[in-house]
């Protein structure tokens, strides 16, 4: 595994690949990667997501991440960390970003969950790559405005996904505890209240009405609604059989899992991931005819 730097507040690569040259690599910064085209594998944390044109990856710092190019890909990397954050001077802005990016544990699969943003997000970039390239007058200050807005609106797909009650304010203890469940939720021993309370020295009795209070969901409510998420990430970016997604999650059986998604997203798995594919193919032509 390979470890990379970034040496300035934020740094802008566009390359088309045949082939992805580099080994699993951690970061110490964050980095968003964009599809302009082409399809393949991404390979994160240790889980594979099948990517093609207009998804986006945040993968933040700590996170393992690699590429497996299947038809040539044009990556669009944009690599910022907490330096580039401090750098813009409005307070409010800088107390919200960092708040939601240092609260937002990995996110498997694209990360724009807000439709409306997805074909932002490809004028965004389609318009830094056009200034890089021109390098007309005052280009480096418009790149650097179009930046700025693009992690806001990755800030605000990731809001999206955190609990209701979530706010800049929450305490430290809450968020911490959001993290660890995110961090082993495919490890149901680790999620007994019992042991969350130890790990985080909060009393078993106090525990539930304080991730309530905090949160407005109960630790189940929390636990069952995330991991609903992570079966729609892998219903819409992978092929993973619905057997394979419940012996991954640690569900009794395919039925079991069939009944837990039904209920929160009132549609079967299998007809949830006809309804996606039904809807990518028809932003598809849609694109299409557009362009």
């Amino acid at each position: 595994m390979t470890r990379e730097n970034l040496y300035q507040p934020f740094e802008i690569e566009y390359v088309a690949m045949e082939r992805f040259p580099k080994p699993v690599r951690q970061n110490n910064f964050f980095e968003l990667i964009y599809i302009v085209d082409g399809t393949g594998t991404q390979y994160t944390n240790g889980n594979k997501f099948n990517y093609r044109k207009g998804n986006l990856f945040l993968i933040t710092p700590q996170d393992t991440n690699s590429f497996e190019v299947g038809t040539t890909t044009r990556f669009f990397f944009l690599r910022f960390n907490e330096m580039y954050i401090q750098f813009v001077k409005d307070r409010d802005w800088t107390e919200r970003i960092e708040f939601i990016l240092s609260n937002a544990s990995h996110r498997p699969g694209c990360i724009l969950k807000n439709p409306a943003d997805k074909p932002l997000i490809a004028s965004l970039v389609e318009n830094i790559i056009r200034e890089q390239s021109n390098q007309q007058l005052y280009h480096h200050k418009i790149v650097q405005q179009i930046v700025n807005t693009i992690i806001v609106i990755i800030a605000r797909n990731i809001a999206l996904k955190l609990p209701k009650n979530i706010k800049e304010n929450t305490g430290e203890a809450v968020l911490d505890i959001l993290h660890y469940i995110q961090q082993h939720i495919y490890e149901p021993k680790q999620l007994k209240a019992k042991e969350i309370s130890k790990r985080h020295s909060i009393s078993l009795s106090y525990l539930g009405r304080y991730f309530k209070k905090q949160t407005g969901e109960t630790l189940q409510e929390y636990i069952a609604k995330y991991k609903i998420r992570l079966i729609e990430i892998r219903l819409s970016n992978t092929d993973m059989r619905i057997n394979e997604i419940a012996d991954e999650l640690n569900f009794t059986d395919e039925s079991h899992l069939n009944r837990a998604f039904k209920k929160h997203k009132g549609v079967s798995p299998s007809e949830y991931r006809k309804q996606y594919l039904a809807h990518e193919i028809l932003n598809h032509k849609d694109a299409k005819a557009l362009s």
